[in-house]
C-alpha cells in the first residue's frame, strides 16, 4: 500500500477509534489490528502529528504505579473524519470507474 495512503488511513482510523473514548498507544495498536497492521513505531509519530495539528489532545494518568499517556479526539479531529469521508467518496467514484467493464 502506498505510504501516503496508509498514513491518511491510519490517521482517520485513530481519530475514529478515539470517538469511542480516550485511549493509549498500546490499546490503539490492538484496536487497529481489526482493520490494519500498525506497529507502535508507526503509531506514535502519527499521534504526535495529530496532536501538533490539534486533532487530538494528550493527558497522563497513573495506571499500576506508572504514568500512561491517553489521547482524546478534539472537534478538529472530528472534523477531519468528516473531511476524510467526503474525500473518500471521490476516491470511490474513481475506483468504480476503474473497475467498470469496458463498453
Amino acid at each position: 500500500m502506498d505510504n501516503q495512503l496508509k498514513r491518511g488511513l491510519t490517521e482517520a482510523c485513530i481519530l475514529k477509534l478515539l470517538t469511542y473514548g480516550d485511549s493509549y498507544g498500546y490499546q490503539l495498536v490492538k484496536d487497529l489490528e481489526e482493520v490494519m497492521a500498525v506497529s507502535e513505531s508507526t503509531l506514535y509519530p502519527v499521534l504526535r502529528r495529530l496532536e501538533a495539528d490539534s486533532a487530538l489532545t494528550v493527558y497522563t494518568m497513573e495506571h499500576n504505579g506508572r504514568l500512561r499517556k491517553y489521547y482524546a479526539v478534539t472537534d478538529i479531529g472530528r472534523s477531519r473524519i468528516g473531511d476524510f469521508l467526503r474525500e473518500w467518496e471521490e476516491v470511490m467514484k474513481v475506483y468504480e470507474f476503474i473497475r467498470r467493464e469496458s463498453k
